[in-house]
């Protein structure tokens, strides 16, 4: 899936007058808050109260929420798509009101809102001229985009014609036309089946690797959990949590201890050792795949074997899985 891509001309450094500024804080907001307001001026909903955190150079941060938890309106303030009802945000040490910095982002909006009536590769070439690439950086990087995602067998179909999965990888290739330091995904697996899943997330991983700031945004833990860094966990528009996944995710009380062809009496045995020293054993069971990983091995083994049925766990000769 993943293919070297020609870069989009480096868009002008900003003018950096913050002398607090530092290179490894992509975003920062300070007591960031948005409140919604009625024809008449009166508060009605509070979007989001008082939200403090930074997002560092070079990771994938993941805001974590239930639908109305705040992660959309944070997006939106952070793009300078909505104006704050209090507090600041910067991105790049620079004002979110500051237009220029959106040169150096890429945004995948949670419904992707494209023409309709343009092929995959005129939508790209469209957003490659609001960025005033040449014409041959946009041919190259819109066909390497393209095949990114998936979609080079319908790149001359036009979108009318798409899903609503390859809708949201042709969102994606536009996100990334500019080859931006800071992608903002909203719900990027919305509307993708396991596999695109997959290839998703993948996608971000590789965007890590090549340096850039991811920030997502999802209620799917799974998606959070497989790509993230660090995330924020936002309910109803106050921060809950923040750090490290593998920290959050510790059980610091106990441990698990994995062995192989373990008899009832061994484990009889290591009960009684472990009740000596004041533990107590909870649970001794096998280790289990995932839904997801048992999907994508039938889809992949599908692919090299068409036509061939039970050909994922279906066990050993003796009927073990």
């Amino acid at each position: 899936m993943a293919s070297a891509t020609p870069t989009a001309p480096a868009a002008a450094p900003l003018t950096q007058t913050n002398v607090d500024y530092d290179p490894n804080i992509v975003i920062e907001t300070q007591n960031l808050t948005k409140v919604y307001s009625d024809f008449w001026g009166r508060s009605k909903v509070r979007a989001l109260k008082g939200l403090d955190l930074e997002v560092r150079k070079g990771e994938v941060f993941g805001l974590l929420g239930p639908n109305g938890s705040g992660k959309s309106t944070t997006i939106k303030l952070l793009l300078g798509l909505l104006f704050p009802s209090g507090g600041r945000a910067t991105i790049f040490g620079k004002p979110t009101t500051e237009v220029s910095k959106n040169e150096r982002i890429g945004y995948l909006p949670e419904e992707s809102y494209l023409y309709r009536f343009l092929t995959a590769e005129e939508t790209l070439d469209f957003y490659g001229r609001l960025f005033d690439m040449p014409s041959s950086v946009r041919r190259e990087r819109a066909a390497q985009l393209i095949e990114k995602v998936g979609l080079k067998w319908a790149r001359r179909r036009p979108l009318k014609e798409y899903s609503k999965g390859m809708t949201r990888r042709i969102g994606l290739a536009q996100a990334l036309i500019n080859d931006p330091d800071l992608v903002l995904l909203d719900e990027p697996t919305s509307g993708l089946d396991p596999l695109g899943t997959r290839e998703m997330k993948d996608l971000i991983l590789e965007l890590k690797e090549q340096g850039k700031t991811v920030v997502m945004c999802s209620h799917l833990l799974a998606d959070v959990q497989d790509v993230c860094d660090r995330i924020a966990i936002l309910y109803q528009g106050e921060l809950k949590e923040l750090g490290r996944v593998d920290e959050l995710l510790e059980v610091t009380n106990q441990q698990q201890i994995r062995v192989e062809g373990l008899t009832p009496d061994a484990q009889a045995k290591i009960a009684e050792i472990l009740a000596t020293s004041g533990g107590k054993m909870l649970d001794v069971s096998s280790p289990k795949n995932t839904l997801e990983n048992l999907f994508l091995d039938i889809v992949r083994e599908s692919q090299n074997r068409p036509g061939a049925r039970g050909i994922i766990g279906s066990g050993d000769d003796n009927g073990n899985r």
